[in-house]
């Protein structure tokens, strides 16, 4: 019999369950007395015996209620500033998201959104140069999150699937502000107007949002159509899309959902 065979652990399980002691089984199957907690406490945890622990149900598999104004603004940050990861030695995918420090107001938000979808799960704060990352745990992420795949975000097509969109239509302006607020801006431009001899400066606030990938940038110029902003586009040289809102009540009507960032 192999020592990690299905037999072996069954075995150590019944004996367990029927009150042997870790040390006891790990002696008397010869088993390293670290595979007997491990066995142990998976075991435990699938029937649901793990004292003082929360089941972390994913909204996609088991049904648990969902915050979707939450998850439409947290949508609208991963899309432009997050990525998911999974490292080897790591059972558990991480999400993080990026965020300035310069923006306190956005990290607060943005922490307010990810505890409301996941609200089992931990989150924590990583610390970079001008930066922080904010990061949470669930094996479950790629359910709420179907669009990871390996490469960057605009080497990939970026489909929503049915039950987001159908989030992302009941919700435009949590989806905007989200896309904004990790690529996006409220800026000041100026232009200078002779009339009867005398130039004068002129203000306007505009709004920019900038994405390479298309799927991006569609899913954003369809959230503005959903909401009556007008808008226009402009390709970089680089390859990445500029899309403005600059009409001045169109960027009153954002002002009122967004703002700038703060």
């Amino acid at each position: 019999m192999s020592f990690h065979s299905a037999e072996v652990r069954q075995r150590a399980l019944t004996l367990l369950r029927d009150g042997a002691r870790n040390t006891d089984v790990a002696r008397n199957l010869d088993i390293p007395l670290g595979t007997v907690s491990y066995w142990k406490h998976m075991d435990r945890a699938k029937r649901g015996e793990c004292a003082g622990r929360k089941v972390r149900a994913c909204p996609r598999c088991d049904g648990r209620e969902l915050d979707t104004s939450a998850y439409a603004y947290l949508l609208g940050l991963y899309l432009g500033d997050g990525h998911i990861s999974r490292p080897r030695q790591h059972r558990t995918a991480s999400l993080r998201i990026t965020l300035d420090n310069a923006r306190p107001g956005v990290q607060q938000e943005a922490e307010a959104s990810v505890r409301a979808v996941f609200p089992d799960n931990a989150t924590c704060w990583v610390q970079k140069i001008g930066c922080r990352d904010l990061k949470v745990c669930f094996k479950h992420l790629v359910c709420l999150f179907p669009q990871h795949g390996p490469g960057r975000k605009h080497e990939r097509r970026i489909i929503l699937e049915a039950w987001q969109q159908e989030i992302v239509e009941g919700h435009p302006w949590r989806l905007l502000r989200g896309m904004i607020h990790s690529d996006g801006s409220r800026i000041t431009n100026w232009t200078a107007k002779t009339i009867g001899g005398r130039t004068k400066r002129y203000e306007y606030p505009r709004y920019f949002f900038t994405n390479t990938s298309d799927d991006i940038v569609r899913l954003y110029t369809d959230a503005l159509d959903r909401v009556g902003v007008p808008w226009r586009s402009r390709r970089r040289t680089t390859g990445a899309q500029d899309i403005s809102v600059a009409r001045r009540e169109a960027v009153a009507l954002v002002d009122a959902h967004v703002g700038p960032k703060h």
